[in-house]
């Protein structure tokens, strides 16, 4: 199953179809660029007039002289997909990639990564540091978002994560989603707000699913998780 925020490498079908379908000649620049350097495409939310085993996806450009990151949406069948696998864990991106943050984020995230190592958490990335990663193209700046994904393995967990990303974001750009069993994403500012400093079970939230979003009570989300648990990456 492809899951939002999951890479998806094309084949020449997938890539002679998109191209066919492109809204204009930028466009289809653009996806000649990405099919010769055998870039990935990211799955995002379903359209709501998507087929079923319709895979809804796009790519993000590098940003703009105005910061602007012009965005391309595909639809995807399954026969078009040559590979795919879940958004690259921050402990496993390579060093040299990571040196190709802005130099204030240097000795943060080497911090975070180790504090949540020592805390059993994998934490996986989306957004444009994932794009820089995927590509090697420059997405981020000083003033970008870090956007990680955070999928507890318990209830512990997700209290212990929730406060080291609190943490972390005092010295870094922290944004993203805590992901529960199921696929439904939850920011996790948003959760800390509602859940943590509300702590009332029935506060709702808004969730993201793969193919909606939806508002749902704290209390029933987080009573899918055990109480206790080992280590869970992102999907």
């Amino acid at each position: 199953m492809h899951e939002r925020h999951h890479l998806i490498w094309l084949n020449e079908a997938g890539w002679q179809r998109a191209r066919e379908r492109a809204a204009d000649a930028r466009q289809r620049e653009a996806m000649e660029h990405w099919r010769r350097n055998r870039w990935p495409v990211v799955v995002r939310r379903a359209d709501a007039d998507a087929a079923p085993g319709e895979i809804c996806a796009g790519i993000a450009l590098p940003p703009d002289a105005q910061g602007n990151k012009p965005r391309i949406a595909l639809r995807l069948q399954a026969s078009e997909v040559a590979a795919s696998r879940a958004p690259f864990l921050l402990r496993d991106i390579a060093a040299a990639r990571l040196a190709s943050l802005p130099p204030a984020w240097h000795a943060p995230m080497a911090q975070l990564q180790q504090d949540m190592a020592r805390a059993g958490i994998a934490l996986a990335v989306f957004g444009s540091l994932a794009w820089q990663v995927a590509t090697g193209q420059p997405y981020l700046r000083g003033s970008s978002d870090i956007d990680l994904l955070f999928e507890p393995a318990s209830r512990e967990q997700l209290a212990q994560g929730v406060r080291l990303l609190a943490y972390h974001a005092m010295f870094l750009p922290l944004d993203g989603e805590i992901v529960f069993p199921g696929g439904a994403a939850v920011s996790w500012k948003e959760w800390r707000q509602v859940a943590v400093k509300g702590g009332d079970p029935d506060n709702k939230v808004l969730v993201k699913t793969p193919d909606a979003v939806r508002l749902e009570r704290v209390g029933a989300l987080a009573a899918v998780l055990p109480q206790q648990g080992g280590e869970r990456c992102a999907a």
